[in-house]
């Protein structure tokens, strides 16, 4: 990954975890109401990360990827259920938590979208 590829992902990355953290901090009372907000915005970051390293990706392969890394969501959700009800706390939790899973999501696209296209000019 060049640097400016570099720089380029850390504002996409960081600009979808903020929003990912309002999203969670506002909606920390309702139990995983927030991943219908949430989930959108992290499709639109790994379109835009795809478009970083030459990559077009629709919508639905863009959720695909989301999907293949809901793992990650499963120890929000357990986070989420265990302290979303104490009013500010849970609000502060939800929110580190959304901003920390789609941080982690979004640099493990970026690697996977940097690697793929290293191989490419390799060839």
């Amino acid at each position: 990954m060049t640097s400016q590829q570099r720089a380029q992902c850390h504002a996409i990355i960081h600009a979808a975890s903020a929003g990912c953290a309002v999203v969670g901090a506002g909606l920390a009372q309702i139990p995983m109401a927030d991943r219908f907000a949430i989930t959108p915005v992290q499709i639109t970051m790994t379109i835009a990360l795809g478009r970083v390293f030459n990559v077009e990706l629709s919508r639905s392969a863009a959720a695909s990827q989301i999907l293949s890394a809901m793992g990650t969501n499963l120890g929000r959700g357990v986070s989420q259920v265990l302290v979303a009800r104490i009013p500010v706390m849970g609000n502060v939790v939800n929110a580190a938590t959304a901003a920390t899973v789609t941080e982690m999501l979004g640099w493990a696209v970026a690697e996977n979208f940097a690697k793929a296209y290293a191989r490419e000019l390799a060839v």
